[in-house]
């Protein structure tokens, strides 16, 4: 339990639930599979010159993380809250997400690239559902033929499943450029049998890759 708590501490939106003590986490907790579901959209940014500039994310929560999260929120209407109610919640958001790299990893022509810290952030609430708006810059605006984006958790603690209609979107590209989306492929019953020390340590830490969403664009 202890190793599953520590985890928590350091992902997405679990600082807030965790203050409010109201972790419900069951035997079975122990077990290395997702705790936190993730639907996400994602937008590829590119400036007039046809340079990739960054990443927009869109990530909406699971019914059980979103009503972790809010508890103790206050709001001005039941159920209702604003973007400025949210705001220290979206904060703490991205502040926690910095230790994992923002689950984003890019190339550019098979160069490793570097994002700066997310500007742009909020969380809205609709349905019962929160949802997390992010953009990841650049450290360096590139040029490239070949973009490849991999969204994913390494350790497989959070669950990444991209939205079935128009997963994700190139902004401002050069008409020319072309993308194309891979799901991953179901693995999780094999990781449903890894515990969570293994996950969290040796060959198994980046477990969750299996279970990379990858985007790729070629530009002429």
């Amino acid at each position: 339990m202890g190793i599953l708590i520590r985890r928590l501490i350091g992902v997405v939106l679990l600082a807030a639930a965790l203050a409010t003590g109201v972790l419900l986490i069951g035997p079975r907790a122990a077990q290395a599979h997702p705790h936190v579901w993730i639907t996400a959209t994602s937008e590829l940014l590119y400036a007039p010159d046809g340079a990739i500039t960054g990443v927009r994310h869109a990530w909406t929560f699971d019914d059980m993380f979103s009503t972790y999260a809010l508890q103790g929120i206050e709001s001005k209407k039941n159920g209702v809250y604003s973007h400025e109610e949210l705001a220290a919640l979206a904060q703490t958001n991205v502040e926690s997400l910095k230790e994992f790299a923002y689950f984003t990893f890019a190339k550019a022509d098979g160069k490793k690239q570097k994002f700066e810290e997310p500007v742009d952030y909020f969380l809205d609430f609709r349905d019962g559902l929160l949802t997390l708006h992010f953009t990841l810059p650049l450290k360096t605006p590139i040029k490239s033929k070949e973009l490849a984006l991999e969204v994913f958790d390494p350790t497989f603690f959070v669950d990444f499943k991209y939205a079935d209609k128009d997963p994700v979107k190139l902004v401002g590209a050069p008409a020319a450029c072309q993308t194309s989306f891979q799901r991953p492929n179901d693995g999780t019953a094999s990781a449903q049998r890894l515990g969570e020390q293994n996950f969290m340590s040796g060959d198994n830490s980046n477990f969750g890759a299996m279970f990379a969403n990858k985007i790729a664009v070629a530009c002429p």
